[in-house]
């Protein structure tokens, strides 16, 4: 059984009230039957950018997606080693009304090649501008924009890099928050990032280090943007260490309680195109957090190189930064592909809302039983999908005092396994609903523990409202 990043106190049950749960890690889940924990994979869709133009090229990264009212926007690092002419980095934005299509607007900002119709947004130091958008309700309309970007202080060349904070009101002009830096006890060398975290009220950081020879993630947080505690390293369950190159960890915008994070995973003594320059394979891995610091970070990969072989060369599947949701029912992510070629892009693909991870039975039916549960509202609500013959049941039974042993709990009347139609098809909204009628308010507030019957099935999400 996996071990989550967090669990249920000796001292009473986990309150979840009637916030969305993912099946992420075993958070919830005290025994498992015929049932495992399993990751999903997002499905490509189409290529969403090529980096092709003049001030872009092969080494072009670090992609930064957001929703800003009526557009979207997509931040990257203008780049080139050997595509094209070399090149000082930019930091470029591109803008879309759909998320599919993409346009570069010509910004008339700074001279490339002796013309100014590009979409570069910043000079200077370019490495790793990562922009978001402050939805802190006391941010200043003129700091409506954030970004962090990598400098050495007073343009040192031999001065150790830190990260410095640039503001914008538009999110096009942008200036330096103030002249010194805010956090730099990191490297920096990765995407660096930040956000407002509406549920704890504060500022999150979090950034490149090293910790014997390996890559790490470290975070920060802020009330004001400008004062930081000490960076701490984030720890993991669920896989060893290893070199996390990028770390793309966002609050769920279902459930901002929730952090979900798709670092690219270097593997730097691995060289699978022999004819390439540079050594290193990478792919995408997925992990989630409960409080920020303790992960848990799947080992098996959520985004393959797979068979394109341009994809088996250095520093390839970098997850951009930020979660679309473009349509109904599903999340839109994007990855990088061909990088240090000519034809170096960014991919779009989507998953399943909320379907990260699921619980899943196959063709033998089995059961899932959660720790004891405290939560509110009127109804239990799941997101679900089976196939033909396949179906879920759920029964609520009394939280019980010791381990999961039938005998030291109960059925609540109404609510057993055999109360409860099969619920079969595939939805991100069902109803739980037993033969009695009524809903789950009498339930509310006191200890209970879902015991869910599968089969042929998956469940993502469940929630009661």
């Amino acid at each position: 059984m996996l071990t989550g990043t967090a669990a249920a106190s000796s001292s009473g049950p986990i309150v979840i009230g009637s916030r969305l749960q993912l099946f992420t890690d075993d958070y919830l889940i005290d025994s498992l039957r015929g049932v495992e924990l399993r990751i999903n994979h997002p499905t490509p869709r189409e290529i969403a950018m090529v980096f092709d133009a003049p001030w872009e090229g092969d080494t072009s990264a670090y992609v930064t997606v957001l929703n800003d009212a009526d557009r979207y926007r997509m931040y990257y690092r203008g780049s080139s080693e050997s595509a094209g002419p070399a090149h000082p980095e930019f930091t470029c934005m591109a803008e879309s009304v759909d998320g599919i299509v993409w346009t570069r607007p010509k910004l008339g900002l700074f001279d490339f090649g002796g013309s100014k119709d590009n979409n570069i947004v910043w000079t200077g130091s370019a490495h790793c501008f990562t922009p978001f958008l402050d939805s802190n309700p006391d941010a200043a309309e003129s700091e409506r924009y954030k970004a962090l970007v990598t400098m050495r202080p007073g343009g040192d060349p031999k001065a150790k890099v830190a990260l410095f904070a640039l503001i914008s009101a538009d999110g096009i002009h942008w200036k330096r928050m103030r002249d010194e830096p805010i956090i730099t006890d990191g490297a920096f060398d990765s995407q660096n990032l930040a956000f407002w975290d509406t549920v704890r009220g504060e500022y999150v950081c979090y950034y490149r280090d090293f910790k014997d020879g390996v890559r790490i993630i470290k975070r920060a947080t802020s009330k004001d943007f400008r004062t930081w505690s000490a960076g701490q390293e984030i720890t993991y369950t669920g896989a060893p260490p290893e070199h996390l190159y990028t770390n793309a960890i966002t609050p769920y915008t279902r459930e901002p309680g929730i952090y979900l994070g798709f670092p690219k995973r270097f593997v730097p003594e691995r060289k699978a195109v022999p004819e390439h320059n540079d050594v290193g394979v990478s792919d995408g891995v997925f992990m989630s957090s409960r409080d920020g610091l303790r992960f848990h970070l799947w080992n098996e990969a959520f985004i393959r190189p797979g068979l394109d072989r341009e994809n088996w060369t250095d520093r390839n599947i970098m997850t951009a930064w930020g979660l679309l949701e473009l349509t109904p029912g599903e999340i839109t992510l994007y990855y990088s592909q061909h990088y240090r070629h000519p034809t170096n892009r960014l991919m779009r693909a989507t998953i399943r809302t909320d379907g990260f991870c699921s619980l899943h039975a196959g063709g033998e039916r089995g059961e899932v039983v959660t720790k004891p549960l405290v939560f509110s509202g009127k109804e239990l609500v799941v997101n679900y999908a089976t196939s033909a013959i396949g179906g879920i049941r759920v029964a609520i039974e009394e939280a019980g005092e010791g381990p999961d042993t039938k005998s030291e709990r109960r059925t609540i009347n109404g609510f057993a396994l055999q109360d409860c139609p099969v619920i079969y098809g595939d939805e991100t909204e069902r109803v739980v609903r037993w033969n009695s009628g009524g809903g789950v308010s009498s339930l509310a507030g006191k200890p209970v523990r879902l015991r869910f019957e599968m089969l042929d099935a998956d469940l993502y999400s469940i929630r009661f409202r």
